[in-house]
């Protein structure tokens, strides 16, 4: 394989594991119900339809990056609901560690670097468009 052919096939993997991976948090809120979302929103002092963003970022957004149209922003949706979910849920544990050492944020924190990956990359030529 040329140099090419493997940065594609590498976005693509990329694309695959960050969009697959959000989606299931996405699929789990839909089958949960959104009021725990909404009132921890209301509780942060926005309005609760807001909460309903997560399904941009945890949904439609994923889909995007997975079949690659408008990748780029469909990653930096990702993003930006990592960003309000580290400082919704986990801000507090933003400066701690689990139970076997490791960052108590690093799934959330990988989510985040992935998809910010993915908007500076672009889907490369296995997606359905070059955004």
């Amino acid at each position: 394989m040329n140099q090419a052919t493997l940065h594609d096939v590498a976005r693509l993997l990329l694309r695959i594991a960050l969009g697959l991976l959000v989606l299931l948090h996405g699929v789990a809120k839909l089958r949960g119900g959104m009021g725990g979302i909404e009132r921890m929103v209301e509780g942060a002092g926005l309005p609760g339809v807001l909460a309903y963003g997560v399904l941009v970022g945890e949904v439609l957004a994923p889909l995007m990056v997975i079949v690659g149209f408008h990748a780029r922003l469909g990653g930096a949706l990702v993003a930006v609901n990592m960003l309000f979910a580290i400082a919704l849920a986990h801000l507090g544990q933003l400066d701690r560690l689990n139970a076997t050492g490791g960052w108590a944020l690093e799934l959330q924190g990988m989510f985040l670097a992935t998809a910010v990956a993915i908007a500076l990359l672009g889907p490369g030529r296995y997606g359905i468009n070059q955004n």
